[in-house]
């Protein structure tokens, strides 16, 4: 999704500089300008438009580590009821 975001602002910034709107940069850097604006752009656009989905990842993300420790709690359990 980030690289979408990226792409949809390389494009419209790329539009921006061939009608004139924006800078073209200096010499033959067109092209480095855009890229460079993009990603400035494109930073601070994902933060914000992708905050749901990034929540949605790290609470996956922590049941699957909860999950994990209460796995190895089980296994670390059942191995110290062998022992006794």
């Amino acid at each position: 999704m980030r690289l979408g975001v990226f792409v949809a602002c390389f494009f419209v910034i790329w539009g921006l500089v061939h009608f004139g709107v924006v800078p073209a940069g200096l010499g033959d850097s067109n092209l480095l300008w855009v890229l460079m604006l993009a990603i400035v752009v494109s930073a601070p656009l994902s933060f914000v438009l992708l905050r749901k989905q990034r929540d949605a990842m790290s609470e996956r993300i922590v049941e699957r580590v909860d999950s994990a420790k209460a796995r190895l709690e089980s296994h670390r359990n059942q191995e110290d009821g062998l022992t006794q």
